[in-house]
């Protein structure tokens, strides 16, 4: 097939005009897609496919998603192909991907145009999904219609899905679209994720994925459509841990990094949630209480960090010091009645509520907070 290849610092990558029949029998859909009576029945990702299995895993982690948004958006993309007539149905690129070396063979003189192999097997689809689904359901209905529609195509070859993922996500990355918790999952895969940043994110998975974890499947990692049985969305936790590796960055690199190290760090916020789950008494989890709600989590993490900062050694006997230290806390659980709550916690927002009720636990457990430093992370350039 003709091609331009295309050449942009280290990456090469190709543009086709793929004619819409042959575009629809190379692509694969790893999501289910409806029209009006049809369906696309996804594929499953093949073993070792991280990106499909990571693209599969959000576009079926919520029923509505699959059957409404997806509904909608189809229907409203193949209703445009369907009345468009002096402007272009499909004016954006799709953006495929496959892990096959194609081969390129330049016409003469034309060196970045020529001819390019097609894959053995299917392309994965980074960008374009529900204008392809569309795209099939018009060729259902319209099948002379689509025969004369060629598709402008990107197509990435010969890379790694850790490519394919980090494009995924950089083309993804905006609040509309991937909700800012799954990439969180996603930082140790992308390259231009920062260190402290890839940090945070393993103390996170720690938090609920760890059998010892408090926090175990409490944190709610598909955004703000499941909300059942959660305490604090993900990217709110990592946030607020991010917060305190970014202070303390300097230390954290000059003490280590890897994975050890992250278990380390985890071990504190561990043990700080276990000696507040004690305090806290049948107040911890309660729906009655605003004790597991995410301004109260994300101001008790504030709290940890700054009890870690003078009292974190030695390990052993930690939870029991610690609980020790947080016990006022116990009388507090009035102040904590979900009742009333925002009441005795008045706040312009969610940022000042969070930094209300830090001052009101560290004074209650006569712990002083920490001045840490503001903008740019301390020690990281």
């Amino acid at each position: 097939m003709l091609a331009t290849q295309v050449r942009q610092k280290d990456s090469v990558f190709y543009f086709v005009s793929y004619p819409a029949e042959d575009l629809l029998e190379k692509v694969r859909f790893i999501s289910r897609y409806y029209g009006e009576g049809e369906q696309i029945v996804p594929e499953e990702p093949p073993p070792g496919d991280e990106i499909a299995a990571f693209i599969a895993r959000i576009e079926r982690s919520d029923r509505a998603f699959q059957r409404q948004l997806s509904r909608a958006k189809v229907r409203a993309i193949k209703n445009f192909y369907e009345t468009a007539v002096t402007q272009p149905p499909i004016p954006g690129t799709i953006l495929l991907f496959t892990s096959e070396h194609l081969e390129f063979s330049p016409m003469g003189r034309i060196e970045n145009v020529g001819d390019l192999q097609e894959p053995r097997g299917k392309y994965l689809v980074i960008d374009g999904q529900h204008r392809l689904a569309a795209l099939h359901f018009y060729r259902l209905e319209r099948p002379e219609e689509a025969a004369g529609i060629y598709v402008p195509c990107i197509i990435f070859d010969g890379k790694s899905e850790d490519f394919a993922t980090e494009m995924f996500v950089i083309i993804n990355s905006t609040p509309t679209r991937i909700n800012k918790s799954h990439l969180v999952d996603l930082y140790e895969k992308v390259s231009w994720a920062s260190e402290d940043k890839k940090f945070a994110a393993r103390v996170v998975d720690l938090l609920y994925s760890s059998a010892d974890s408090p926090l175990r499947y409490r944190i709610n990692r598909l955004g703000g459509r499941s909300r059942r049985d959660k305490w604090i969305l993900q990217a709110e936790l990592f946030n607020e841990l991010h917060r305190w590796v970014s202070a303390d960055w300097q230390r954290i690199q000059r003490d280590g990094t890897d994975k050890r190290h992250v278990e380390r760090f985890y071990g504190l916020v561990r043990d700080f949630f276990k000696a507040a789950e004690r305090v806290w008494e049948d107040a911890w989890g309660s729906g009655s209480y605003f004790v597991t709600n995410s301004v109260t989590l994300k101001a008790m993490v504030r709290v940890c960090a700054d009890l870690a900062a003078v009292d974190a050694e030695p390990e052993e006997g930690r939870v029991a010091r610690w609980e020790r230290k947080l016990a006022p806390w116990t009388e507090l659980k009035r102040t904590f009645r979900a009742d009333g709550f925002y009441e005795r916690f008045p706040a312009k927002g969610q940022v000042e509520r969070v930094a209300r009720i830090h001052r009101e636990l560290a004074r209650a457990a006569g712990i002083e907070p920490v001045v840490r430093p503001k903008g740019k992370r301390a020690g990281v350039r």
